[in-house]
């Protein structure tokens, strides 16, 4: 027998490093997510970001410190707890009816396809009815690229 021939190799595949990491992390993260949501208080690590600067538009002056713009990167832990406050507390708002019924952010089934054809119909029906109808629009893409 050759000293080769002594070494056993296991193949791991993606699905089984998964399902052992999951086995492992996710008792930690529910215990963690739970706790939080419970007590209304989120750990301090879940708010650190990691800021990249990013260039707004391809073609701006690299060196200008205002042609970039901070992109901040969370934690998936950090994310994952957001998402799960974010769910529960939709499911809330929408079984309680607190939520107005033509709103069309952070809901299922409602997109601004539907804010548009609903800002048409009344449009259309207002025409149909005689009134005067006007549409103000503003444009808002560049609002957040001022440098502090």
């Amino acid at each position: 027998m050759t000293p080769r021939s002594k070494i056993k190799i296991t193949k791991y595949t993606s699905k089984m490093c998964n399902h052992t990491v999951v086995g492992v992390i996710a008792p930690c993260l529910t215990s963690l997510f739970n706790k939080s949501l419970l007590s209304g208080f989120v750990p301090g690590a879940f708010n650190v970001a990691y800021i990249t600067p990013l260039v707004k538009k391809s073609g701006m002056d690299t060196g200008d410190v205002r042609s970039y713009r901070p992109i901040s990167n969370l934690s998936v832990a950090s994310k994952l707890l957001k998402r799960i406050a974010a769910k529960q507390l939709i499911a809330y708002l929408e079984k309680s009816a607190l939520l107005p019924q033509l709103q069309s952010a952070y809901r299922t089934g409602h997109s601004s396809e539907t804010a548009v054809l609903k800002m048409l119909s009344d449009i259309l029906i207002g025409i149909d009815a005689g009134d005067l109808s006007a549409l103000v629009l503003l444009d808002l893409s560049a609002a957040f690229d001022v440098t502090w």
